[in-house]
């Protein structure tokens, strides 16, 4: 009779690794991952991060030089140009005329009257009750000392911008024997000085003076 023997087997289980060994390992794979990858930083972020930043106050600074550049070909632009200063001011020769008699010159591309008023025309301004007026001013106040005959505008209404007539000889002169502007009906006085009309003011009175008995300085 046979007999069988029992063997016994022991079966071992498997060994878990501690926490603090785990944790030891993660600490290692980051730290063989940052030696491997830059781009891994010590604090588990990566420093993508702060080159974005970089590169976002790059963009911009770039930006501010961009816009700098552009800004001072613009300013350059906007100064003003050579033939611009050469007009800033004219001479014009007034010997030729005669009382009564206007003509008209360009400054800055503006049309100017230079208006020579006879002392019919002088008596009729200085007779005006100032304080009546939209926009007071005395004959000597629109003229220079010792030339209060010569009287120099702009031959602009004050309106809307229209050109009035009464420089030219045969044009209508309006009610006061001045200028006359047909567009809206603005009527100014022998000192060019608003009478009737929408016009708020008087035609203006450039910067001038005589440099001589017969020349006069525009600007």
């Amino acid at each position: 009779m046979s007999t069988v023997k029992k063997t016994k087997t022991t079966g071992k289980k498997p060994v878990k690794a501690p926490k603090a060994s785990a944790a030891k390992a993660g600490k290692a794979a980051i730290s063989n991952t940052a030696a491997e990858n830059p781009s891994v930083a010590d604090n588990g972020q990566t420093p993508g991060v702060r080159r974005r930043d970089f590169i976002h106050i790059a963009t911009v600074s770039f930006a501010g030089v961009g816009a700098a550049a552009v800004a001072m070909p613009l300013v350059s632009q906007m100064s003003a140009s050579a033939d611009v200063l050469a007009l800033a001011s004219i001479e014009v020769d007034v010997a030729a005329i005669q009382p009564g008699q206007s003509i008209k010159t360009s400054w800055r591309k503006q049309p100017v009257f230079i208006r020579n008023l006879t002392p019919a025309e002088v008596e009729e301004a200085n007779k005006v009750d100032v304080g009546a007026l939209r926009d007071p001013q005395t004959l000597a106040d629109r003229t220079k000392p010792g030339k209060e005959n010569w009287l120099i505008t702009l031959g602009v209404c004050t309106h809307l911008g229209c050109v009035p007539l009464g420089a030219a000889a045969g044009e209508v002169k309006g009610e006061y024997g001045g200028y006359f502007c047909p567009c809206h009906g603005s009527h100014y006085d022998t000192a060019a000085r608003i009478r009737k009309g929408p016009a708020p003011t008087n035609l203006v009175v450039p910067e001038f003076a005589f440099i001589s008995d017969t020349v006069v300085k525009i600007g």
